[in-house]
């Protein structure tokens, strides 16, 4: 059977911003061209796509993009996605503006959105993109890397001014309901301890004031803890690190200060490539796939598929990190 002739897609990117989504933005946007496959893009994500905010794209708009941070088609929460109605409408706007496929740059949020439109007749193409590399489908997700770089270099500092004054920093970091960032930065920043949401049940502020005191009588001078926001609780534990140790404990939120920023190097390949193999599975004639790098390899998985696939943190991280903190 004959391959149906690409002629026009559409590019998204939607929930929480990324460092790396501009160069996939500009892999899909030239790869696109190169194969004569016009371009449109969707502002504000899913929100721009129910609403019409649509840009046709050409080279010189995906120029000089590789090193900014966030994302030049901006982001939006779109409720209106969780309605029938909202789903309707953003099926409709794809058939008028005669897509051959929607390529949406984001995470599970935007994946379960994509789910939806693709019941309604909408050909949808996902590449994987948060920081907190929470995604079933993939072992590395965009923005990821500089997300940790940025949490390193914070850790860094804080560790300076740490052990001058010879405190305590608990330093809290992006992760709501997965570990990723917390596990890594406490990793590559020599923290003391890590909190993360998946072992709620093994660690505890008591644990980590034992741990503390434990390492003042070994002689240790200042200690860092990192902890997931989904753990919480930071400015708490920072207090009864003080009241019972003595210690005096500052508590830092990085916030989205780690959504921010220049990618890596490793985040730009993997936005590039991933951006190049959505638009190669479109012109396979793919159907409602994701892009995702398993065992060192860009591969296209079904999108349902993707979506009852599970994931866990190998939280033997977690003991190794005990371990060098010693």
């Amino acid at each position: 059977m004959e391959t149906k002739k690409i002629k026009k897609i559409g590019v998204l990117t939607s929930g929480g911003d990324a460092p790396g989504m501009n160069a996939a933005i500009r892999a899909v946007v030239r790869t696109a061209l190169f194969n004569d496959i016009q371009v449109t893009g969707i502002r504000k994500g899913y929100n721009g796509l129910i609403n019409g905010e649509i840009k046709e794209m050409h080279s010189k708009d995906v120029s000089n993009v590789m090193n900014l941070g966030g994302t030049i088609l901006h982001t939006a929460r779109c409720p209106e996605m969780m309605t029938e109605e909202g789903l309707n409408k953003a099926a409709a706007i794809y058939k008028i503006l005669g897509l051959d496929a929607l390529i949406v740059i984001g995470g599970d949020g935007s994946y379960k959105g994509m789910a939806e439109l693709a019941k309604l007749g909408v050909n949808c193409i996902g590449i994987p993109a948060t920081i907190d590399l929470d995604m079933n489908s993939t072992e590395y997700t965009i923005g990821f890397d500089t997300a940790v770089n940025t949490g390193m270099d914070a850790l860094n500092k804080l560790r300076d001014t740490s052990s001058s004054h010879e405190r305590c920093s608990v330093v809290e970091v992006m992760g709501r309901d997965a570990g990723y960032i917390a596990v890594w930065c406490g990793m590559v920043g020599g923290a003391e301890d890590v909190m993360f949401p998946e072992a709620k049940d093994v660690i505890n502020s008591q644990r980590v004031i034992q741990q503390i005191l434990e390492n003042r009588s070994i002689g240790k001078r200042h200690n860092l803890i990192v902890v997931a926001e989904g753990v919480g609780g930071t400015q708490k534990l920072a207090k009864d690190i003080q009241d019972i140790t003595g210690i005096q404990t500052r508590a830092t939120i990085l916030g989205h200060l780690q959504r921010g920023g220049s990618p890596t190097a490793i985040d730009r390949m993997h936005a590039s490539m991933m951006g190049y193999h959505a638009v190669k599975a479109i012109m396979e004639g793919k159907q409602n796939q994701v892009v995702s790098f398993n065992k060192g390899r860009y591969e296209v998985i079904e999108l349902v598929e993707s979506m009852g696939m599970e994931k866990n943190l190998n939280q033997d991280i977690y003991n190794v990190i005990k371990i060098l903190a010693i």
